[in-house]
């Protein structure tokens, strides 16, 4: 059969994935709001761009898939309020950023007033997902998951494994979230693990190669472990790198869940907060500390102008 994806949303996953589709037999119809994004799928055999939605929309053959892959929140709000009344009844979107699993849930309601159809998909694979293939977990209808498997089978690292449907709308993207939180965790451990390696001056341990040792056979192995690594071959020091780290809405959400579920869940939630830490919102409280030792115990303040790290 003939397949024709809508792909909204060229950045370096949405692209990737435009070029995995293609180079599976599907056409590919492309837009994004940026020219250059565009332009850097254009010369792809099988995708072409247009200059926006409604051209997107008129381009596809009904019942329509358009698979979005913005910004959540009010990118994904508002393309999805654009798209809503151009569709038909039994045309699918596909919302592949990673939204809240809640807001997902209302708007599979809103659009099933229109007849769309909606399915939330968590994608996970990076930058290496048109090599490798992407993880795709999603939700939604079992008539709307129907219509978009011969897409997902392409855009999995096989047709028969690393998708699935988990269950009704939000479920994906409640699914993606636990996983960007236990992402969070597994980064954190191998982190502290490997700064405690470097940091026993004594034994000179070569740390790239206890990282590439343990790749093989350990039960710590991991892709993560692989990339670590990498990287670790290339520059063990770092020095060049500034020691902060971005979080981005998973990781709270899926914090905010464990509460509301009263679930203990230590690992992820300290992991997170020492993201935070590393943004420096942990620094005005190391302040006060400071000065709470020089307050009871006339321990020195170390000025800003000495402190060396």
């Amino acid at each position: 059969m003939d397949l024709h994806v809508g792909m909204i949303g060229l950045g370096r996953m949405g692209a990737n994935m435009a070029r995995r589709l293609a180079l599976g037999g599907v056409d590919v119809i492309g837009f994004d709001p940026d020219a250059a994004a565009r332009a850097a799928l254009a010369g792809t055999a099988g995708c072409s761009v247009v200059e926006d939605m409604a051209a997107l929309i008129h381009a596809l053959p009904s019942p329509r898939i358009v698979w979005l892959m913005v910004p959540a929140g009010e990118h994904t709000e508002e393309t999805i309020a654009a798209l809503a009344p151009q569709l038909l009844a039994e045309d699918v979107i596909v919302d592949g950023g990673n939204a809240f699993y809640k807001d997902s849930v209302r708007r599979a309601v809103e659009l099933s007033s229109y007849g769309i159809r909606f399915v939330d998909c968590g994608v996970s694979g990076g930058i290496w997902g048109l090599q490798e293939g992407f993880a795709l977990m999603f939700g939604g209808s079992p008539a709307a998951a129907r219509a978009i498997e011969p897409v997902i089978r392409l855009l999995a690292p096989s047709p028969d494994r690393g998708w699935l449907h988990c269950g009704p709308s939000g479920s994906g993207h409640f699914v993606k979230m636990i996983h960007n939180g236990v992402e969070y965790g597994m980064m954190q451990s191998l982190a502290e693990g490997f700064a405690l390696l470097k940091g026993k001056a004594e034994f000179g341990l070569d740390v790239a190669a206890v990282a590439e040792m343990w790749r093989h056979g350990s039960v710590v192995r991991s892709w993560l472990l692989d990339l670590t690594a990498e990287f670790l071959r290339e520059d063990v020091e770092l020095s060049e790198i500034a020691p902060l780290v971005a979080d981005s809405g998973e990781g709270r959400w899926t914090v905010n869940e464990a509460i509301e579920q009263g679930i203990p869940a230590p690992v992820l939630s300290l992991a997170l907060m020492m993201r935070f830490s590393s943004q420096g919102k942990g620094d005005y409280a190391d302040r006060l500390l400071a000065m709470m030792r020089k307050g009871f115990g006339g321990h020195k303040v170390t000025p800003i102008a000495e402190d060396k790290s």
